[in-house]
């Protein structure tokens, strides 16, 4: 009598966590928002100019997110603003040194300056 009683008690549980994984906005569930990264505004990367050294563009952004130890000539700002599984938001910007001089950088905000912006989403300087 355990035996049956136990597998259709496994059969009932594992649905509920299927119910569950199925319907993501299960009512009364409050999602909060996770902000994951470095948060780079259209002011900041107006304040970067070609020949910046690393020690400038740190103090305007901040530490990266990503300093690549086989790329050191490249710095990574990511920034992701989720709810749940939802992405709300997310920003990216990528800094090229040659030595210690900032060369250029693409970011996937526009700058405030809409003369500087050299293509839609993407910037290129």
């Amino acid at each position: 009598m355990r035996i049956p009683f136990c597998l259709v008690m496994t059969c009932v549980l594992s649905a509920c966590g299927s119910f569950s994984l199925s319907f993501p906005s299960f009512p009364g569930v409050y999602r909060i928002n996770i902000e994951q990264g470095n948060v780079v505004t259209a002011e900041m990367v107006d304040q970067l100019e070609r020949g910046m050294s690393r020690r400038q563009v740190r103090y305007i952004l901040g530490t990266p997110l990503i300093e690549d130890s086989f790329n050191p000539s490249r710095w990574d700002y990511i920034y992701m603003l989720r709810r749940g599984r939802e992405t709300l938001e997310r920003n990216r910007l990528s800094l090229y040194f040659e030595g210690d001089e900032l060369d250029h950088f693409s970011a996937s905000l526009a700058p405030e300056n809409p003369d500087e912006s050299e293509t839609g989403g993407e910037t290129e300087n």
